[in-house]
């Protein structure tokens, strides 16, 4: 990160900013066939406080795209020439770089003034581009330089979104791959965390603040009561289905909270479900009496990052409910923070690795995986099995639903 944007993060508030997209053509025109500029400005209230290009080359449609991509001169042009020959064909290097060669976005050409200047700012831009202009064949290209620039920024942002190095000039973002969507995901919640604070970047070694943040509760009393409806929908829409589908077994296909577990346990049987739904209610009442909220066995694992996913997405998407449901309770600068809550609120993350259909199996015992790391209780039949026999749920505590 540069000097000057380690200053100018904690004046930047992200929650100020939005994106206006320009793109301007003819309505017949050959010429521009399979190659698309677009100019980006990234606003405050109605001043422009950056600019950058995206020029989109679509090889579908476009007859030559070294021709067409560079005709539009500087860096395009260097893009143009080490992604393919002079008859538009890929070249090797680039057909061995990503897994779906062909159609490229360029980003380039960024001027952005200060405070906004950071690549955590210009990485949720250039995030936003991909999501406007992309899908996931598509191969997004970056200048790759260093020093205190402008178009470092861009390079920083790349990195920060799991950009990979092609050559000495050019990063290449492989929009088929899950690591930069992971990435991009990262950089939203970073950026909506400064948002909270004003602008402010709490992970920064500039943070002021006259408090020792050293052991800060992640489920401050706001965060916990958001968590408790999040498990309690859960739980409601388990019940639900525990009726619904009986002993039959769960199909993605078919939809629904069961579906959406990893396949080890869609042939489970009715008494399996019930305990899984039993796992959100366990949860909540955790949420709602004030003790420690900590996932007693596996099935608890996956019950809470299900209701911390659902959480974020209430108050992303549901800001009515969130504010009726807080309105009485104290606010803390570290609400809200669900990635916070995934990284402490676990021991480890290794019931999440039965989502990867590439780890089949990885829940039986004898797995070497499962062996040489150690993994407790990942087969569905053990998966409400306490991790400590000392912190069990009461056997006869019942069902909170009939």
């Amino acid at each position: 990160m540069t000097d000057q944007a380690t200053r100018s993060s904690a004046k930047a508030d992200p929650s100020t900013l939005t994106l206006e997209f320009r793109h301007v053509h003819r309505l017949i025109d050959p010429a521009a066939e399979g190659v698309q500029t677009w100019q980006i400005a990234l606003l405050v209230d109605d001043e422009t406080v950056a600019r950058v290009r995206a020029t989109r080359g679509l090889y579908w449609k476009a007859h030559n795209l070294h021709e067409g991509i560079a005709d539009e001169q500087s860096f395009p042009a260097v893009v143009a020439e080490q992604l393919f020959d002079t008859d538009g064909q890929f070249t090797p290097e680039y057909e061995d770089f990503v897994d779906l060669p062909g159609n490229v976005l360029v980003v380039d050409d960024l001027h952005i003034a200060a405070p906004w200047d950071d690549p955590w700012i210009v990485a949720g831009l250039t995030s936003s581009i991909i999501d406007r202009l992309t899908d996931n064949q598509y191969a997004v290209v970056l200048p790759r330089v260093s020093g205190d620039t402008e178009t470092a920024l861009l390079t920083e942002a790349g990195v920060l979104l799991s950009a990979e190095p092609f050559s000495d000039e050019l990063l290449i973002i492989d929009t088929s791959l899950a690591a930069p969507e992971q990435a991009a995901h990262r950089v939203r919640e970073h950026l909506r965390s400064r948002a909270r604070y004003g602008g402010a970047d709490p992970f920064s070694e500039d943070w002021d603040d006259e408090e020792d943040d050293e052991g800060e509760e992640v489920l401050t009393a706001r965060t916990r009561s958001v968590l408790h409806v999040a498990l309690q929908e859960l739980s409601d829409q388990a019940w639900q289905e525990v009726s619904t589908l009986g002993d039959q077994p769960a199909q993605r296909s078919a939809g629904g909270l069961f579906g959406s577990l990893p396949r080890v346990t869609w042939s489970q049987d009715g008494p399996w479900r019930r305990q899984m739904a039993r796992a959100f209610d366990d949860l909540a009442a955790d949420c709602s009496s004030g003790v420690e909220v900590e996932p007693r066995s596996t099935g608890e694992e996956l019950a809470l990052h299900l209701g911390i996913a659902r959480a974020q997405d209430l108050t992303r998407n549901r800001p009515r409910l969130v504010r009726e449901t807080v309105a009485d309770l104290p606010e803390d600068r570290a609400d809200f923070d669900w990635d916070a809550c995934s990284d402490v609120l676990f021991q480890d993350h290794d019931v999440l690795m039965l989502f990867d259909h590439s780890l089949d199996g990885i829940e039986q015992p004898e797995n070497e995986i499962h062996q040489s790391m150690g993994m407790v209780n990942l087969a569905p039949h053990d998966w409400f099995a306490a991790f400590d026999p000392d912190q069990a749920r009461d056997p006869d505590r019942g069902f909170r639903h009939p």
